[in-house]
Formats: C-alpha cells, sequence, structure tokens
C-alpha cells in the first residue's frame, strides 16, 4: 500500500478535511467493487501527493462519519474543499475521471 494513502478514523476525520482538497473513499472490506477501485486510489495518492489528500475510511469501523455524509453504497467517493463536500461519485470510476474531479476542486 502506497505510504501517501491516508486511512481516516470517526476521530480524525474532521481535522484531516478541514483544509486543503481531499478525496474520501468511503470503503468496506467485504466489497468488491472497493477491492477493484483500490489501486487507482493507491496510485491517485502518490500522484496527487502535495497536491491533494487522497484517504480511505471504513463504512464499518467509523459508523458516524458514515451516517453524517450519508453514505449508503460503496465504494463512494466524497471530495472535499475546506471541510465542505463539494462533489460526490458512487461506485468504481477510472483514475482519469477521479483526477480530472480532483483537479476541479483546485482550480
Amino acid at each position: 500500500m502506497s505510504g501517501d494513502l491516508k486511512h481516516f478514523t470517526d476521530e480524525n476525520f474532521e481535522q484531516e478535511v478541514a483544509n486543503g482538497v481531499h478525496l474520501v473513499d468511503f470503503s468496506a472490506e467485504w466489497c468488491g467493487p472497493c477491492k477493484m477501485i483500490a489501486p487507482i486510489i493507491e496510485e491517485l495518492a502518490t500522484e496527487m501527493n502535495g497536491q491533494a489528500g487522497v484517504a480511505k475510511i471504513d463504512i464499518d469501523d467509523n459508523q458516524m462519519v458514515t451516517d453524517k455524509y450519508h453514505v449508503t453504497s460503496v465504494p463512494t467517493l466524497i471530495l472535499f474543499k475546506n471541510g465542505e463536500e463539494v462533489n460526490r461519485v458512487v461506485g468504481v470510476k477510472d483514475k482519469e475521471a477521479l483526477k480530472a474531479l480532483i483537479h476541479s476542486a483546485l482550480a
């Protein structure tokens, strides 16, 4: 796993997304599509290092954040800018689509 990929929890989530741009992958261990997108998320974490944060949060272990953002399907990827949700994607997307999403928030 990439050293650039962060793992958020209920305890650190709000502090982590408070500043800058962050793409957060809401996923679960039992989720097949989550496993399919995992390598893309890891590549993005490396490629976006210094420009935007890329992180995962396990929905089963972090119910408070999952409920707050009304995540009902996985994978759900939410893009945050300075603590506010600015975009959301549900399901598997290719790396270029996710990079474009991140760059839209950086502009």
